[in-house]
């Protein structure tokens, strides 16, 4: 491999406007991560607008700080609030919340910081050694090959995560539709638009993810909230000792390792590599305290699993064009408002911006290890502001931004009607996520699809003369027979029936008690991006050890 242009975009990096910005992005993910709810997906949709004006390279740079800035933010609060912003940061307050409970808060915290940034890292340099070579392939790529990547990715974004599967397609097909919206690209027809104009050049992306993943956020936090009074636990020192790096050193390293292969899956990502992670280190403890109380393992295994996987979600983004779950869909948007279309040609035709945005997140690293620690104080206090004075101003930016698009209230009324959609998707279990990644991949299967059929005069039956597309489609088949056989052999054998899933790997589930920080009552339930639903166990609300409610134990 020539390292020269890996050498070259450090040189692009090092430039006083990139450094900056890319400090800038790293405490602003890391400010705005803290406040519950607010993950990284809808971090960067509601700073999009911001980007704008801004030159390509350090807006990319600065939204990637944005994003693992925002997933360690985000284990601020699972920590000490028990509010998780998004399911994997759920994993980690299974055990950090009770070592907070415990006045051992900053222990968590620390092993988190040291376990996100050993993961990160680790997957960065995997990332630089891979990514180069997986362009290269993927420049064998047509229409067919395209068109059968998308429909894996479009499944597995469906069948991979947590939470309901039928939920999850139905959002899938909502999304493909939204994107058939407005103007046929092949024939100029009008399609969907019920005679309004405004719809003719179809919906943009960028209100639509402003509104299910900014404003449906502060709905839905807004709602929970005043159903919470709980305040932020008090914390103990930071920094990890000997003894406690030393027991989270191997869960560190096959966190690392199993968060990079999943974070390549369309679908996968932090939220199953943190699960994973999460069941594997159950399985495997032999330490001296439980899990569900407080093991230092179940903090350092996930919060390791979930960084690594979001740097390998950038693989499929930059070398394929392929977001691989919500937030690199949210990226996949500001690099074509850019002007930057990702895949295999990037690498060749801008290796500037490739290799300064991937080396960016070696210093992004770097810089969130130096500040999560002395600026936890911080971010604690960040937590006291009132939802009634916060909540405005972010709204009030969300629709300042929404407006900016184009200079058309259309835009803001857009925002409006998928944040009271994005609300009701998440208080009912629906995850808004494959929704928006089925908009984002609908216009591209189409237009493969269309160009595929025209290569073939109609003929599907051709696409046998394509070994890779039928490789793809035979891992399609795969991903939807699967569960089926399974099922149908669990049916064969009882005893199978009821066996413990939650440590089988890539397809643990999180218990709904997880990612609601409630009990283990039989009414518990979840949205699947981690946050608690209305529905309070039956019987008794005690228990300090497991919480009760999702900002801590219920008072009286």
């Amino acid at each position: 491999m020539d390292f020269t242009p890996v050498i070259e975009g450090f040189e692009v990096l090092l430039q006083p406007e990139n450094l900056l910005f890319c400090l800038i992005g790293v405490v602003a993910g890391m400010a705005i991560g803290v406040l519950p709810g607010l993950g990284p997906a809808a971090t960067i949709a509601i700073l999009l607008p911001l980007t704008y004006s801004m030159d390509p390279i350090p807006s990319i740079i600065m939204l990637a700080g944005i994003f693992y800035g925002g997933i360690y933010g985000g284990t601020v609060t699972a920590v000490l609030l028990k509010l998780p912003g998004e399911t994997a940061s759920a994993i980690t307050a299974l055990e950090g919340y009770p070592l907070a409970q415990k006045g051992q808060g900053g222990k968590a915290l620390g092993v988190g910081a040291v376990a996100s940034f050993i993961g990160g890292t680790v997957s960065i340099v995997v990332l630089t050694l891979v990514a180069p070579v997986i362009a290269g392939f993927a420049l064998e790529f047509g229409p067919p090959e395209y068109t059968a990547l998308t429909l894996l990715g479009i499944l597995l974004v469906a069948t991979i995560g947590n939470g309901s599967k039928l939920k999850a397609l139905a959002g899938a097909a909502l999304g493909l539709l939204l994107a058939t919206v407005g103007r046929d690209a092949f024939t100029g027809e009008l399609r969907y638009t019920a005679g309004n104009l405004e719809l003719t050049d179809g919906l943009q992306f960028v209100p639509i993810a402003m509104g299910v993943f900014g404003l449906a956020e502060i709905l839905y936090n807004l709602e929970r909230r005043r159903k919470s009074t709980s305040m932020p636990v008090a914390t103990d020192r930071v920094l990890p000792s000997k003894a406690t790096m030393k027991e989270s050193a191997a869960p560190i390293g096959r966190g690392g390792v199993l968060g990079f292969l999943l974070g390549l899956l369309p679908g996968g990502g932090a939220t199953v590599s943190a699960m994973a992670s999460y069941g594997i280190e159950k399985r495997l403890n032999k330490g001296s305290t439980p899990f569900g109380k407080g093991a230092i393992q179940g903090v350092a295994g996930p919060e390791t699993a979930n960084n690594a996987a979001a740097t390998a979600s950038f693989i499929p983004l930059l070398t394929l064009g392929i977001p691989a779950n919500a937030t690199m869909a949210v990226m996949f948007s500001a690099l074509l408002i850019q002007g930057i279309t990702p895949g295999p040609q990037l690498v060749a035709t801008d290796p500037d911006l490739f290799w300064s945005v991937i080396n960016s997140m070696y210093l992004g690293n770097i810089v969130l290890l130096i500040l999560a620690i002395p600026l936890i104080g911080v971010f604690v206090r960040i937590l006291y502001v009132r939802s009634s004075i916060l909540s405005p101003i972010i709204v009030l930016i969300v629709c300042i931004g929404a407006y900016t698009i184009s200079n058309r209230i259309f835009e803001v009324m857009v925002v409006i009607v998928f944040g009271v959609l994005g609300y009701l998707m998440k208080k009912y279990g629906f995850d808004p996520a494959p929704l928006v990644l089925a908009f984002v991949l609908g216009s591209l299967l189409e237009d493969n699809f269309r160009r595929s059929l025209l290569m073939f005069d109609g003929d599907v039956t051709r696409i046998t003369g394509h070994p890779i597309a039928m490789t793809l489609l035979g891992l399609f088949l795969l991903v939807v027979l699967i569960p089926i056989l399974l099922k149908l052999a669990k049916a064969r054998r009882p005893d199978l029936v009821g066996a413990d899933q939650t440590t089988a790997g890539a397809g643990a589930k999180v218990p709904a008690s997880v990612a609601a920080g409630t009990g283990t009552g039989p009414d518990t339930s979840a949205s699947p991006d981690g946050d608690p639903q209305d529905h309070p166990p039956k019987g008794s609300e005690e228990a300090p050890d497991e919480g009760s409610g999702p900002g801590g134990p219920s008072r009286p």
